[in-house]
């Protein structure tokens, strides 16, 4: 029979299994943090896709994806709060990119932070197929 664990490393080991669930460090587990530390990592046909649509967005090869590399993919000429004044297109640009990712907002994705995104969203996609179908769909794959 083993003897208890002390108050102390059990508080510890309940500290760290926390801070390796809080991925962005804001010291909150939120919950797309909450279920990829129950599903895991993308396994390698999610992740496959996943490295596709980056490597279609990192159009120069540099590791990580600029505006300069979205700019092409995504209009914002036309978004409603642009053209009703209320914010430019380079805000909404920014706003863009937070959505996908941009964990640190300094207007760059990096691989890492691509990674992060997909696995939140494919935590809550069910089986490969449906995955990588809306992957493919999303990002004309």
């Amino acid at each position: 029979r083993r003897p208890p664990r002390s108050t102390q490393s059990r508080s510890s080991a309940a500290s760290d299994v926390y801070k390796r669930q809080d991925r962005n460090r804001d010291g909150v587990v939120d919950f797309d943090e909450f279920l990829i530390g129950v599903r895991g990592s993308l396994n390698p046909t999610r992740q496959a896709i996943v490295d596709l649509a980056y490597q279609k967005f990192d159009r120069d090869g540099s590791g990580y994806i600029t505006p300069d590399d979205l700019r092409g993919v995504y209009n914002t000429k036309f978004h409603p709060k642009v053209k009703s004044g209320e914010m430019t297109e380079d805000q909404v640009f920014l706003q863009f990119l937070e959505s996908f990712g941009d964990a640190d907002k300094n207007g760059i994705i990096t691989k890492k932070e691509w990674d992060d995104y997909y696995a939140a969203v494919s935590s809550s996609v069910d089986n490969d197929e449906h995955f990588v179908e809306i992957m493919r769909m999303a990002w004309k794959l």
